[in-house]
């Protein structure tokens, strides 16, 4: 495989362009990876009461529903968003993955989790009092996740 990097000034967007002689999964890999990193660079607005915060993702621990907003929840605070999670999971980077009808997690920051085979199992992160709920029906995604990160 042949990798080429052309700079061109006078772009007005980046453009990634990919040469095959047929899709198979390293090309659908390296698509996933491209597309997976400009999620990462994307911006998000968070609001606080009658103001408006940027800040990376990776600050973001969970994002969960409570009445009809939407929370990002960071170490010691949380922020109001404009997007419903079914959005989130379109736009978010592979680093978070849906943890329950109402939440969204950030995998990067898991502390730890207590186990319980018979209800929700209770995820806490690193550096913080915060801690939220992965409901057992989304359990196994979650563990394929974080088997998927420790091979990294």
């Amino acid at each position: 495989m042949k990798i080429q990097i052309e700079v061109v000034n006078d772009l007005p967007e980046d453009e990634v362009i990919i040469k095959c002689s047929q899709i198979d999964t390293s090309i659908q890999n390296i698509q996933q990876f491209i597309l997976e990193q400009t999620k990462a660079s994307s911006t998000m607005t968070f609001f606080k009461e009658n103001e408006e915060y940027f800040f990376s993702l990776d600050d973001v621990l969970f994002f969960e529903t409570s009445g009809d907003k939407v929370y990002a929840h960071t170490a010691d605070d949380a922020y109001s968003i404009k997007y419903r999670l079914y959005e989130l999971e379109e736009i978010l980077p592979r680093q978070f993955i849906r943890i329950s009808k109402s939440g969204i997690l950030n995998i990067k920051h898991i502390y730890s989790i207590q186990r319980n085979l018979t209800a929700s199992s209770l995820i806490r992160f690193r550096g913080s009092h915060q801690q939220v709920y992965v409901s057992r029906g989304y359990f196994k995604n979650l563990q394929q996740r974080l088997d998927e990160r420790s091979q990294l």
